[in-house]
């Protein structure tokens, strides 16, 4: 695509169809004060030899994750990733610039497509993944609009245990199509199977869990799944796909759709995206899930292919049947993902998950044992777990910095009522070295 400049004769033409006389009259609505007097302050400019070096230099003002230690979750985490993944990202076969509508040219990226949701269904334990979604945030809402669609009901509950921000996504899909977002509270750090109870009833579409929750305490779902499916409203779980490599699988405790987001699966936390979603249900509800699914077939002479099976999306399908609007998922994410399930197996990421809820619990048994820092809830927790802090917690976190340490996330920042909490991340990436020098910190405030 090329770039035509604007001439004096476009420009003019463009006056006279809106009976203008300069250019300066358009931004007459604009306070002169607004408007920008002046030369924009931009250096002169420089060779490559010149710029490089300048660039690396702004660059070196941001606190990375090669140089700081980060204890910060919350949602985006730093895991180990293989360097092998962004060699297998970049092959012609895999990659490619867009959708791949034609089966035929396509076949590396479609069974890429097919591998990811084959190793998603065994992570859950659920029967069928589409492609992809945009994030976690976006495939909880989605799942909640399935719930409603499925059940024909108004009502999703959802515990504030819940990733705050997962809820405002969720509950500004729902207002956009007249479905409600019943937030409950979670006393202790968890759902209240008894608060719960009291919002059932027979307009509940389903109910929203997150396992881990935000504070990385595990939810009851043992017995969750029987009062949610007691009242005929749908259990939608959105896990830490990690997790999954010790905690039982979605499908075990009943959950009928399983989101989440794949960021820990090979790919880095950036500056918080771009990420993928993932999302997985149970076989009966296939034709109500949002995106799209590769499948595998035979063609005339049996050789084994991929095709996209199923196309749930208003481009596809009558605008009225169309399950969702999502026009493509995250494609190279879901790839990176896909490599590094490969990459490590089953066994690989036993070990991950076991890592990280070791690594977790020493941080947490050194942090608890300081004077002025206490458990927040006493729950079982997988990587993740809030502390009160009885110092302040900004000065906490600028004495953390100046050690090179990110520290746990203020939970003022999104809980207001919980002024001195901090919620701390582990993952199998963090040493012990590097645990007990954010204990020292710690004991240093």
């Amino acid at each position: 695509m090329g770039f035509t400049p604007v001439t004096d004769q476009d420009r003019q033409a463009m006056l006279d169809v809106l009976g203008l006389e300069s250019v300066e009259e358009l931004f007459e609505d604009v306070p002169p004060e607004a408007r920008f007097q002046g030369e924009l302050n931009l250096p002169e400019p420089m060779t490559e030899g010149v710029v490089w070096p300048h660039l690396l230099s702004l660059s070196s003002r941001n606190a990375n994750l090669d140089e700081y230690a980060c204890f910060r979750g919350a949602g985006a985490y730093d895991h180990l990733v293989p360097r092998a993944i962004g060699h297998i990202l970049s092959r012609s076969e895999f990659l490619t610039a867009y959708t791949p509508y034609q089966a035929e040219i396509s076949q590396g990226v479609l069974q890429s497509i097919y591998e990811y949701q084959s190793m998603i269904c065994l992570l859950t334990g659920m029967d069928v993944a589409n492609a992809s979604m945009y994030d976690g945030p976006t495939s909880l809402a989605e799942a909640a609009i399935m719930a409603c669609g499925a059940t024909k009901r108004t009502k999703v509950v959802a515990p504030t245990t819940i990733h705050p921000n997962y809820r405002r996504v969720v509950d500004t899909y729902l207002r956009s199509r007249d479905l409600e977002l019943v937030e409950i509270p979670a006393p202790g750090g968890a759902l209240s199977l008894e608060i719960l109870r009291d919002h059932l009833d027979d307009h509940a579409a389903g109910v929203l869990v997150q396992h881990p929750n935000f504070f990385g305490c595990l939810e009851p779902v043992d017995e969750l799944a029987e009062l949610v499916h007691g009242v005929g409203a749908l259990l939608v779980s959105c896990v830490d796909p990690i997790s999954l490599g010790i905690l039982k699988a979605p499908a075990d405790y009943g959950a009928d759709i399983v989101v989440g987001e794949g960021q820990s699966l090979g790919n880095p936390i950036s500056f918080g995206g771009p990420y993928l979603g993932f999302f997985a249900t149970r076989d009966q509800l296939v034709r109500r899930m949002p995106g799209r699914i590769a499948g595998a077939t035979v063609d005339n002479q049996g050789r084994r292919g991929f095709v996209l099976t199923l196309q749930a999306r208003e481009q596809h399908i009558r605008r009225e049947r169309a399950t969702s609007n999502i026009c493509s998922n995250q494609a190279l994410n879901a790839l990176a993902a896909t490599v590094y399930l490969a990459l490590v197996g089953p066994a690989g990421l036993k070990e991950i998950a076991a890592q990280c809820a070791w690594k977790a619990h020493y941080a947490w048994e050194k942090i608890t044992a300081l004077e002025g820092f206490e458990p927040m809830f006493q729950r079982p927790f997988f990587k993740e777990f809030a502390v009160k802090c009885l110092g302040d917690v900004d000065r906490i976190d600028d004495h953390l910095l100046q050690k090179k340490i990110i520290g746990g996330l203020p939970l003022r920042k999104l809980y207001p009522e919980m002024e001195t909490g901090m919620l701390f991340c582990v993952t199998e990436a963090r040493t012990k070295d590097q645990i007990d020098a954010l204990v020292s910190a710690l004991g240093e405030v």
